[in-house]
């Protein structure tokens, strides 16, 4: 990173601050190599994600959809998703993950549009910091914006025309609220062929003059014909010309062709099919696939190339041209969905049309330009005459490695080369925005002191505590009221811990502020290091009352979030006893870098011990043999025999009022119980009145509702028939 002064400063930028940060550069500029190297070397816990499938595999990540369980229709702000897939129903892991990471990366910004950005920050401010914009991570956005533009069809920008001023990524309405730095990447290290990348150069900053498109119309050949072995792939423009190549190739295939008919239903127009309707294969055709596997093998990905190496009426094997592996293709469905925006509830409603269902293939001796971005060829014939997007002709010459591999099918018109001005003037500003040294230095102090308020920060506690208290104080305050007395008891000392924290944060911004060398001046370390050493000792209570909370309920809903809230208080706990420590100690000094490393280490530990204790206990299952089953009704019979009303022990059990009055109807039925007790003579007298006067209704709860007065209850009447000694049916 020495070497280049661009990829040093970046590479500051995210280790030593919270900014975010636009990395952006023309191609082979090192953008990639600074994202492998970032995964392999940075000590923060980053998550890495992409717009398409083809960028989230060069990238080594995970699409953004897929991540963060996203639908596809549009994010408009101030309104609410009500398709499958928007309630955020996230695992624990996945939680997690969202709420310990320090970065993410999103690569191939250029493609991502302005409501996706907005969408991915409701999602992070869900589960961490709500009133910081993208929940407080720091974000690494990665791209050209030269290259092509994010895909926003008609309908779609009429919802959010009004609330963008253009689809792109800058004009997110969560990104406009941050402070964020742009480092363009200049130095080109594909140098075999410099002569051909400043004429891409000259493209991509819309400065092709006259001699430019001269010197890249020497490629152009009137009626190439390539032989097969020579691998040339043809880019085109639209659909429709990719398709007409493909036909042309198939047809001089001498195996015998197979059809294959896709199942469509309901309303799916065919300018909207993914693939042929009607798709035509033959052996040896060159074929690209058009969707990710949706099978847990993940054998193949929307963009990548392949080959049919067998294909019958039963099926088409295919593989990846790569590798020699030969696998059976299975059909995938597409839905098409019509999304509407409710002006008054401001609501998104999903409304699903129909469905396509076929093999997840299409024809590749030609495929578009758009398809084409994040590939490299070394060979290709370019027919960019008919350019209609930004960045659209750039990205298809871009694609060849050398200017001899590149075969022009037209020559090159300055009408093909289109720049969008919302684009231009972006690139303007953030010349302006790119930082110096003074403003690393400054956001470095910054940084520094959001870890130190993070390492002395008693937020995370005082929540999972307030949770469990919670908990306690609802259902268990008569099971365990002593342990419920010491968990009000530590309350008190918590809040102590906080104030002391907040007092402490004055000290060391002070510190930091008038110290010139910030972190490395003694008096700072020494500060640091008493004050982790005091933190840590005040947490042994929180431990210890942590070590004997022990809560056990034969009702499974609670069970269960009780289980939940002590495992999040014991992880807070661990987590906050176990970083304190390490700071603590004398051979330890405080650094951005170290007290990264060490807290990732700290959460993976956390986390193999909760994936540890869960393998544990499903073995302890296996050899042990079940419990006797606890009999519900006479738990219940019992608590009502110590005296307890029926809310009382609605509340304890935490069932509802009804369930607790069936489990004691047996026991007024066989005279355990005086349903006296419970209910009124007069309700028992009036449901007798009504069975001797409609004897053929005797037997339903509806019908005496009804007709009996308006204050008896469904559970009145279970009491009056148990105690008429009636059996009854809704």
């Amino acid at each position: 990173m020495e070497k280049n002064p661009e990829l040093s400063l970046a590479w500051q930028f995210i280790e030593n601050t919270g900014t975010h940060l636009f990395l952006t550069g023309k191609a082979w500029t090192g953008k990639t190599t600074f994202l492998r190297t970032l995964k392999q070397r940075s000590p923060k816990r980053m998550v890495v994600v992409a717009p398409t499938g083809i960028a989230a595999i060069n990238a080594g990540g995970v699409t953004i959809h897929s991540f963060f369980q996203l639908p596809l229709s549009p994010f408009v702000p101030n309104t609410t998703f009500k398709s499958g897939q928007v309630h955020y129903r996230f695992s624990k892991e996945k939680q997690n993950i969202i709420r310990t990471m320090d970065l993410l990366v999103i690569d191939e910004i250029s493609m991502v549009r302005a409501d996706l950005l907005d969408a991915i920050d409701d999602v992070l401010r869900r589960y961490r910091d709500r009133e910081k914009p993208f929940g407080g991570v720091q974000l690494l956005m990665i791209g050209d914006l030269q290259q092509l533009a994010p895909v926003v069809i008609d309908r779609e920008w009429e919802m959010l025309k009004d609330y963008y001023d253009s689809p792109y990524f800058f004009s997110s309405s969560a990104l406009k609220n941050t402070d964020y730095m742009t480092i363009e990447l200049k130095t080109v290290y594909r140098q075999q062929d410099e002569y051909f990348l400043s004429l891409l150069n000259k493209v991509r900053t819309n400065n092709a003059n006259a001699t430019v498109l001269a010197e890249l119309n020497k490629r152009y050949i009137p009626n190439f014909r390539p032989s097969k072995e020579q691998n040339y792939i043809r880019l085109t423009t639209h659909n429709h010309q990719a398709q007409r190549v493909n036909d042309r190739e198939l047809s001089s295939l001498l195996a015998p062709a197979f059809r294959f008919t896709a199942e469509v239903s309901g309303n799916f127009p065919e300018y909207s099919f993914p693939t042929d309707n009607v798709l035509i294969i033959k052996e040896g055709a060159q074929i690209m696939f058009v969707k990710n596997d949706s099978s847990y093998e993940k054998r193949y990905y929307n963009g990548m190339i392949g080959e049919v190496v067998k294909v019958s009426e039963n099926g088409i094997f295919v593989r990846n041209k790569a590798d020699n592996h030969a696998f059976l293709l299975d059909k995938e469905e597409w839905t098409n969905s019509k999304y509407i925006l409710n002006s008054t509830t401001k609501e998104i409603t999903e409304q699903i049309e129909g469905t396509f269902k076929q093999y997840p293939i299409r024809l590749a001796w030609a495929i578009t330009i758009h398809k084409s971005q994040g590939l490299t060829f070394e060979h290709a014939i370019i027919d960019a005459q008919n350019s209609f997007a930004h960045g659209q002709t750039y990205v298809a010459l871009s694609r060849c490695k050398t200017l001899e591999g590149m075969v022009l099918d037209s020559p090159l018109r300055a009408e093909a080369i289109i720049s969008d001005d919302k684009v231009d003037e972006f690139n303007r500003q953030s010349e302006l925005n790119t930082p110096d040294d003074m403003e690393l230095h400054k956001l470095e102090k910054t940084y520094a002191l959001h870890l130190l308020h993070e390492l002395f920060s008693f937020k995370a506690i005082e929540q999972a505590y307030n949770r469990m208290l919670r908990l306690l104080d609802e259902y268990f305050y008569k099971k365990y009221p002593d342990l419920l007395i010491d968990y009000k008891s530590l309350y008190t000392k918590l809040q102590q811990i906080i104030q002391v924290s907040v007092r402490f944060e004055e000290q060391y911004t002070r510190l930091l502020n008038e110290s010139n060398d910030e972190l490395t001046n003694e008096g700072v370390q020494e500060r640091i290091h008493s004050a982790a050493i005091y933190f840590r000792d005040q947490l042994v209570d929180f431990v210890a009352l942590y070590s004997k909370t022990q809560l056990v309920t034969d009702n499974k809903d609670v069970q269960k979030r009780a289980k939940e809230r002590y495992l999040d208080l014991g992880d807070v706990l661990s987590f906050k006893s176990q970083i304190l420590n390490y700071e603590g100690r004398e051979d330890v000094l405080f650094s951005v870098s170290d007290y990264l490393k060490n807290k990732a280490k700290i959460l993976l530990g956390l986390q193999e011990d909760d994936e540890k204790l869960t393998r544990k206990k499903k073995a302890k299952k296996e050899p042990k043999e079940k419990k006797p089953k606890v009999d519900t009704k006479k738990l219940t019979y019992e608590m009502f025999c110590q005296g307890m009303s029926i809310e009382e022990i609605a509340k304890e059990r935490g069932f509802v009022a009804s369930t607790i009055v069936g489990h004691l109807v047996p026991y007024i039925i066989e005279g355990s119980i005086d349903a006296t007790q419970i209910i009124s003579q007069a309700k028992i007298d009036a449901v007798n009145q009504f069975i001797k006067t409609h004897p053929e209704q005797a037997e339903s709860l509806l019908a005496i509702k009804d007709n009996v007065n308006d204050n008896i209850s469904y559970s009145d009447i279970k009491l009056a028939m148990a105690a008429l000694g009636l059996s009854f049916h809704h």
